[in-house]
């Protein structure tokens, strides 16, 4: 295929060098006019960080099939509003629900971008350090890509290098094939990639070694290979590259972005034309400063132990006054129970002027130092390796009270591997609330079924842990691919 279609071509790099976050058009390419320089280089893979951005990828569907499909979140806006999304909290999806296919086409095209910059970068002529970064750096996209595909679906078309439009009837791989493939390429990105400190300052919010290992750990764990679990986490622990930010709450404000604790977090700004996201927009407060879905669930606010700060840097109710002290929630009547994701929440100074009041440059947290400092535990704990988990459970939860009296979120004292789990699956929720990892978490410890059954959801098992393959897809591999069970 000749034709290689660029639509806008970002630099994403960090809160606080945005400068690059310009609009580069480059309208129509062919592989023969471009891949020729360094400059092609960077822009290729800078492409491919943009699909970050992309509305299909980390905004409204993403949101309904992480958190609002789970039992942390409940579709949230007015009973009426968000029909494409109310079918995952119901578990209603069919092989033609619009989110599926919207997440579906969203994730294949990051795939493919990825995919350019693999096969072609490595055939040009330029600084070689910097060569081998950029198609690590592809690596890690791609496999980020087919990480949350994966676990969406099962197995998939694996599309590993450009092809011609001839080449759209590929049957799925098994999920085996999937995750070797996934490995491989975090494998090689910690290869190349350099440390977060390694990084020009101009260049923070690239992905790093720090960001592959994290990664593959996360990976390692879903595939319940502890013993690799553990290396990898540690590996990033030991690195002494990351800290926990003393300050919970600080993590979710613009000051906060790509801070100590921050692994791997999507690029935004509002200062710039096509730099924000809609993320924050899509759960931000109704009417004026957003769509208000994503409505933090009663059985989430539960979870949290008394006085536990993070419940507060969490949920943000009507009544309240938001983060930066300019406004008080007002009670919207149109909404049932009303609250909101306060992670999502930023400041008027961060909505994007000319692209609607509500549409935010917040940054998206993806992965955080004390997520691996839990999957390292929960790893070890596996292992039987309770006395050692221990301290890293206490680590996470000594940084959320912070300057509070001791009797607020209390060591953990037991080593007993059963209730130890179970203290690490909780700590896991209530540190990581509303930020797109508890479905994920009770589909890879098999809890699923229970948990939303518990809720009263219309969850079937064997069915309802993979999401139906787009029929859109089916017809146009001409029955190639095949549908999940149940659909």
């Amino acid at each position: 295929m000749k034709s290689l279609y660029i639509i806008l071509i970002f630099l994403l790099l960090s809160a606080c060098s945005k400068d690059f976050l310009e609009e580069k058009p480059l309208g129509q390419l062919t592989s023969e006019n471009f891949f020729l320089n360094e400059d092609h280089a960077l822009q290729s893979v800078n492409a491919t960080y943009e699909m970050l951005r992309d509305f299909r990828i980390h905004v409204f569907a993403y949101i309904a099939l992480t958190d609002i499909i789970s039992d942390d979140a409940d579709k949230g806006s007015t009973p009426s509003d968000g029909a494409p999304v109310l079918v995952a909290d119901e578990f209603t999806l069919d092989p033609g629900s619009l989110i599926v296919d919207d997440t579906w086409q969203g994730y294949y095209r990051g795939v493919k971008r990825a995919n350019w910059v693999i096969a072609k970068v490595p055939g040009i002529d330029m600084d070689p350090t910097l060569r081998d970064r950029i198609v690590g750096e592809a690596k890690f996209l791609r496999a980020y890509f087919y990480f949350n595909m994966v676990r969406w679906w099962g197995g998939l078309p694996l599309v590993l290098e450009p092809l011609d439009r001839e080449d759209i009837r590929i049957p799925r791989a098994t999920v085996d094939e999937v995750y070797a493939a996934i490995i491989t390429d975090l494998t090689d990105a910690a290869a190349v990639l350099p440390l977060k400190s390694q990084y020009a300052s101009s260049d923070l919010g690239r992905v790093t070694k720090g960001a592959a290992q994290g990664l593959l750990a996360k990976v390692y764990l879903t595939r319940h290979d502890y013993d690799k679990t553990v290396e990898m986490a540690m590996a990033v622990i030991n690195s002494n590259e990351y800290s926990l930010e003393p300050n919970y709450a600080k993590i979710f404000t613009i000051e906060g972005e790509n801070g100590p604790g921050s692994i791997f977090e999507v690029q935004a700004t509002a200062s710039l034309i096509g730099g924000w996201c809609q993320f924050n927009q899509v759960q931000s407060i109704r009417p004026a400063k957003g769509w208000g879905f994503n409505r933090p669930s009663d059985d989430l606010v539960r979870a949290y132990e008394p006085g536990d700060p993070r419940r507060e840097a969490t949920v943000l109710y009507v009544g309240e006054v938001v983060p930066d002290g300019s406004y008080i929630v007002e009670d919207n009547p149109e909404m049932f129970n009303e609250r909101y994701n306060q992670k999502a929440w930023v400041p008027d100074s961060e909505r994007a002027s000319g692209q609607g009041s509500s549409q935010g440059g917040g940054n998206i947290r993806l992965l955080r130092y004390s997520d691996v400092i839990l999957m390292a535990a929960e790893a070890l704990n596996e292992l039987g390796r309770s006395t050692d988990a221990l301290p890293l459970v206490n680590q996470v939860r000594d940084r959320a009270r912070g300057t509070l009296p001791p009797q607020i979120l209390k060591p953990i004292e037991t080593t007993n591997q059963a209730e130890l789990r179970e203290f690490i699956w909780k700590e896991r929720r209530v540190e990581l609330g509303m930020e797109q990892h508890r479905w994920f978490d009770l589909l890879r410890t098999g809890r699923a079924a229970e948990v939303m059954q518990a809720q009263g959801k219309n969850f079937i098992p064997g069915k309802n842990e993979l999401l139906p393959i787009p029929q859109s897809e089916i017809d146009l591999s001409g029955g190639a691919v095949s549908q999940n069970p149940g659909y």
